[in-house]
């Protein structure tokens, strides 16, 4: 597959393609672009409802002229541990961002939930939040508060006694069962039709169906993921 920067024509491929409502990856199997690519360009400019080639193509080329300046740590940001590379830290945050912003969460939401699934201990403070996404505190405290109502962070304490926003390892677990109770009520309600509409005609048939699916598909996430629970306590030293 070809490196570097999407040039201007592949870029209004794209939104050809998403005007023709062609999947992403079907647009990047003909760009001959991973589909992960097309993904993160569609999702930092706007989303598919609103991605315009000629301003993502400017977009990219103000983005890369300021790259080429001399890198500044914003005030109060951590070195990046472990001689990582810090560009490509960035662009690593960008993809794991577009994908939480592709399961519906809004993109500052989404950022802030990277950043802290990103930070190796796992937890930061507010402080440190807004100075490693460089936004406002009021932007961290409206992602936070989203975030911590679907459990999917929590907040602790430190010996300095400040707030911090952690999240859990077992995050991912309770948002994979949470997810599947959701698709279980899903069944119970196209079952609630089946005698509605009554029994034996093709649209009760049609319901029956789909819950059968759907309770099928609820009961293997639930046992996989009651089985898999263990991967999320995992520690570096115990693979």
């Amino acid at each position: 597959m070809p490196g570097g920067r999407l040039t201007q024509q592949e870029r209004q491929q794209i939104a050809l393609g998403l005007a023709d409502g062609l999947a992403y990856a079907e647009i990047a199997r003909r760009l001959d672009r991973p589909t992960s690519t097309v993904t993160r360009e569609v999702m930092r400019n706007g989303g598919p409802t609103s991605y315009r080639a000629d301003l993502a193509h400017l977009t990219a080329e103000r983005r890369a002229h300021r790259r080429k300046k001399p890198a500044t740590r914003a005030p109060g940001a951590a070195p990046q541990p472990d001689g990582r590379d810090t560009e490509a830290v960035r662009e690593y945050e960008e993809t794991f961002t577009t994908v939480f912003m592709q399961s519906g969460l809004p993109k500052m939401t989404a950022r802030l939930l990277t950043a802290l699934y990103t930070t190796d201990s796992g937890s930061l403070t507010a402080a440190e939040l807004a100075a490693h996404l460089q936004v406002s505190p009021a932007s961290v405290s409206k992602a936070v508060t989203f975030l911590e109502s679907q459990g999917l962070i929590r907040r602790e304490r430190d010996e300095r006694r400040r707030e911090r926003y952690v999240v859990d390892d077992d995050v991912l677990y309770q948002s994979t069962m949470a997810s599947a109770h959701s698709i279980a009520h899903l069944g119970e309600i196209a079952r609630q039709g089946v005698g509605i509409l009554g029994p034996g005609t093709p649209a009760a048939a049609r319901l029956e169906n789909i819950a059968r699916f759907v309770d099928f598909v609820a009961e293997s996430i639930t046992r996989a993921a009651g089985q898999a629970r263990e991967i999320l306590h995992t520690k570096p030293t115990e693979r």
